[in-house]
């Protein structure tokens, strides 16, 4: 065989050895977030999680607001629906609420886990959310944020959004895709504030071409991870093996690159596993945006200062934040 032909074989077999590897890290993500029919997130879920801190605990739970529902049709066939959560209260009132766009995980589409919307409307919210099952890009949070922004002046929510406080999250393959939306597209710098749950790490998501840059963000941001070998496999360099989801070193190189003069937290879920993450954060991730997006004082309490309550949470740790 001429040297060229061995170095073409070689190269071929690099090749697939790559993609075998990427295959199975994308199937083992997919598997630690439930989906469909798999998924915890059934009606009332938050009632199984307790807390001593008061205001997580608080926070976990409902709030004060009924419920509605709507939806439109995407012609974006990944986006499928864009389905939204408000509240009731909405249909006899001229008021405008915060918006949040929630971004979904690996295999997750925002039917498959409702009761999260739902409970999170109920603090005061509008949450959007679509049918994408892979979102790392994030090309349809993008495209989602644009229809909203462009609603028809017959949609009942027309009007009733308050565009100057939006807020987006993301969970897992979502995170990445949250801090692309944030990071790579002209109308990400619409948003007010991100936060992500365990939000798939930079070296393993470029990988995947799910591209973000942190040193864009100039927005609040709370960033969080489990401390679960789901999360973190202990790995002395997660950018030459596997170091799970998101493991501490990549969340600590993600909090110093975003620049210092933004409201940053960074937080570990004590013992939590990366399928636990969505109800473990559920409570500070409703605060974070109550604080942020409606001035909340009560909510900010849990991350201001050094009598922080999430400083003296057990169910937290490796904490870092600059305000």
């Amino acid at each position: 065989m001429k040297k060229s032909g061995k170095i073409l074989m070689i190269l071929l077999a690099a090749a697939v050895l790559l993609l075998a590897a990427g295959a199975g890290i994308f199937l083992y993500i997919k598997a630690q977030f439930p989906s469909g029919k798999d998924t915890e997130i059934t009606e009332g879920y938050y009632k199984k999680f307790t807390s001593d801190a008061e205001l997580e605990m608080k926070y976990s739970q409902t709030g004060d607001y009924e419920v509605s529902y709507t939806e439109m049709p995407s012609e974006n066939e990944s986006i499928g629906r864009i389905r939204f959560w408000y509240p009731a209260e909405l249909e006899k009132n001229n008021n405008v609420y915060p918006l949040i766009l929630v971004v979904n995980a690996s295999g997750t589409p925002a039917a498959s886990y409702e009761p999260f919307f739902e409970r999170l409307a109920s603090w005061g919210f509008i949450v959007a959310g679509n049918e994408d099952s892979q979102t790392g890009t994030d090309e349809t949070a993008s495209i989602t944020l644009e229809s909203v922004l462009n609603l028809s002046a017959e949609h009942i929510l027309y009007g009733r959004m308050d565009f100057e406080n939006m807020g987006i999250i993301g969970y897992s393959q979502g995170g990445a895709g949250a801090l692309a939306a944030v990071s790579e597209y002209e109308n990400g710098k619409l948003y007010k504030t991100i936060f992500t749950g365990s939000a798939a790490y930079q070296f393993m998501a470029g990988n995947f071409g799910w591209h973000y840059d942190v040193t864009k963000i100039h927005i609040p941001y709370f960033m969080t991870a489990g401390t679960g070998k789901s999360d973190d496999k202990g790995v002395e360099d997660p950018t030459k093996e596997y170091g799970g989801v998101s493991p501490l070193s990549a969340l600590i190189e993600n909090y110093e690159n975003v620049p210092d003069d933004v409201q940053k937290i960074r937080a570990r879920a004590a013992g939590a596993e990366h399928e636990e993450m969505l109800m473990r954060t559920d409570g500070y991730m409703t605060a974070w945006m109550l604080y942020q997006l409606k001035g909340d004082e009560e909510a900010g309490k849990v991350f201001l200062g050094e009598n922080a309550e999430i400083l003296h949470n057990p169910n937290w740790q490796d904490i870092e934040k600059n305000r």
